[in-house]
């Protein structure tokens, strides 16, 4: 493989990694905001506010998660499309917009994926719980 090609296949796998970073920090985020909001509930009588608030968060999150996912796709696929290239073809081009149209690419689709799919849905399903359950 020529050096070209791995330099351009380095830039784009630093996107990639990027990317799976964010959505680990993501996640952890909204298990620090979903724990003090829990802990707060279980000091103080403050009513439904918090937890509407909670559950505003936990969507706000998946959808900021299913965003960065599928960004994260759109580079995987032109790491893909650059590895298969001839070496006279290597442009060292980062754009994705190509891979916008495809729907495993698609925000919706990337929301629903399993990944995000049994990470956050177990924590709106809780905090819903917890809104029917304050009295």
């Amino acid at each position: 493989m020529s050096e070209k090609k791995l330099k351009h296949l380095e830039f784009i796998q630093g996107v990639i990694s990027r990317m799976a970073g964010n959505l680990f920090y993501l996640r952890g985020w909204v298990i620090t905001l979903m724990a003090g909001i829990l802990v707060l509930l279980t000091q103080v009588t403050v009513g439904k506010l918090p937890v509407i608030f909670l559950t505003m968060i936990i969507l706000i999150f998946w959808i900021y998660d299913g965003y960065f996912l599928s960004l994260e796709r759109m580079h995987r696929d032109l790491y893909d499309k650059v590895r298969n290239l001839e070496e006279e073809k290597i442009d060292f081009s980062m754009s994705v917009s190509e891979f916008k149209k495809l729907k495993k690419n698609s925000i919706i689709f990337c929301i629903f994926s399993k990944t995000l799919l049994f990470f956050y849905a177990p924590l709106l399903i809780s905090a819903l719980y917890v809104i029917f359950s304050i009295k």
